[in-house]
This record gives structure tokens, C-alpha cells and sequence, in this order.
């Protein structure tokens, strides 16, 4: 075999070995997500439409060709959370950008903590967010704007009981209190227990929806829990 020949099978091995990179992460992404029942679905129609033409089945190979076709048009509006959440993964990937904690100090981070420990221990329900890469502008301008310095006081304020601004979650970005009583998009994910309550629902949608990192303190039992990727 000449050098041209042995240049062509090495490309085709590149070739099919970046395809089945980006088929995997791809998998890796819908994993878990409705757009792994789709895809079976489109599996099967496209196998029924393979099996049709096959049998010279014309009416129902013209069919089944037309559903596939129209579903392919429809994909981009079907998958827009899929589509939407891939291209967050890859714009945050550390070859474009790493996040660094440049604004934050070990007493903001401190703060924090003691506020979550204290609302555990009294039982008092909090949702808190803290921005990384991906900006949160839009849930930010869904609650009450604070811009306020991170503070222990101001945090368990917030979620006391009968508090204005309890009901919803903090945002904090940048070292700042950014929003309280924001609303944040509820996991649809049908494997998450049933039994977890709003709040653990918001904290999980806000992880699919960035890569923020979202704390819970749960009401019932003091539980504190972290949602994350």
C-alpha cells in the first residue's frame, strides 16, 4: 500500500473516532432527559420505514418517510431544552472559560455557611443560588432586587417565617446579594423522588438550567442539600 492509501485509512479512523466522541457526549447530555424516548421513537419509525421499503410496502414507506421528515423539521422545537442546555456545556467548557472565585472572600463564603448551619438547625426552609459562568439576569429580575454585601444577619432574615421574602430563593453573584423571593424553573425530570418538595425541585431545574450551584435547607427536617450539574 502507497503513503496515500495509508493517509486515507488513518483519516477515516480520526473521522469515525471525533464522530464517536461527539456521539457520546451528546448521549452523556439527554441522558436522563425526554429526548432519550424521542430519539427510541425515531428508531422505530426509521426501522418500520427500512422494513416497508424492504416489502415494497409503497403507501406505508411514502408514510413513514413523511412522518420522518416531518419530525426532523420539528426536532429543533422539540429538543430547544436539550439544544439549549448542550450549548451551555460546551460555551462552559475550561478550553473558552474557567470560572474563578476573584470577588469572593473567605468571610463571604463563611457567612454563608453559618447562615445555612443556623437556618438548619431551626428548621427554616431556604433556597439560595450562587452564579458561576452562566448568568442568571433572568431569575434575578424575577425576585426583589437587594445588591446587597453577603451577610449572615441579612441571609437568615430573609428566610425567617412570615418574612416578605421568604417564599422563592437568594441569588448571589459576584460576592453580592444580587435578588431574594426570585423564581426559579422547576426539574421536570420524572426520575427525581417524588416525595422532594419545591424547593428541592427549584434547586435541581436551576443546576439543569446553569451551572449554578444551588443550596436547600429543608423545612421538615433541617436537611441541608446541594444541587449541582
Amino acid at each position: 500500500m502507497d503513503f496515500l492509501s495509508w493517509w486515507a485509512i488513518i483519516t477515516n479512523i480520526i473521522d469515525i473516532f471525533i464522530i464517536a466522541i461527539i456521539v457520546y457526549f451528546l448521549l452523556q447530555i439527554i441522558s436522563g432527559t425526554r429526548a432519550v424516548q424521542l430519539i427510541k421513537g425515531l428508531i422505530l419509525i426509521f426501522v418500520a420505514a427500512l422494513i416497508s421499503q424492504l416489502l415494497n410496502l409503497n403507501t406505508v414507506n411514502w408514510f413513514l418517510n413523511s412522518t420522518l421528515t416531518m419530525v426532523i423539521v420539528a426536532l429543533p422545537i422539540v429538543f430547544q431544552p436539550e439544544l439549549r442546555r448542550a450549548l451551555e456545556h460546551i460555551g462552559r467548557g475550561r478550553f473558552i472559560r474557567e470560572y474563578r472565585w476573584r470577588d469572593w472572600g473567605p468571610k463571604d463564603i463563611n457567612n454563608i455557611v453559618f447562615s445555612i448551619n443556623h437556618l438548619s438547625e431551626e428548621k427554616v426552609g431556604a433556597l439560595i443560588v450562587i452564579a458561576r459562568n452562566v448568568g442568571l439576569k433572568n431569575f434575578i429580575e424575577s425576585g426583589t432586587m437587594l445588591e446587597a454585601l453577603i451577610s449572615t444577619e441579612l441571609i437568615e432574615n430573609i428566610f425567617i417565617k412570615n418574612s416578605p421574602l421568604h417564599d422563592g430563593a437568594v441569588i448571589i453573584e459576584n460576592s453580592t446579594i444580587k435578588a431574594a423571593a426570585c423564581f426559579l424553573p422547576l426539574s421536570s425530570n420524572p426520575a427525581i423522588n417524588p416525595k422532594l418538595g419545591t424547593r428541592h425541585r427549584a434547586a435541581l431545574g436551576m443546576s439543569e438550567e446553569s451551572d449554578a450551584i444551588a443550596l436547600v435547607v429543608s423545612e421538615e427536617s433541617g436537611v441541608i442539600s446541594m444541587a449541582k450539574e
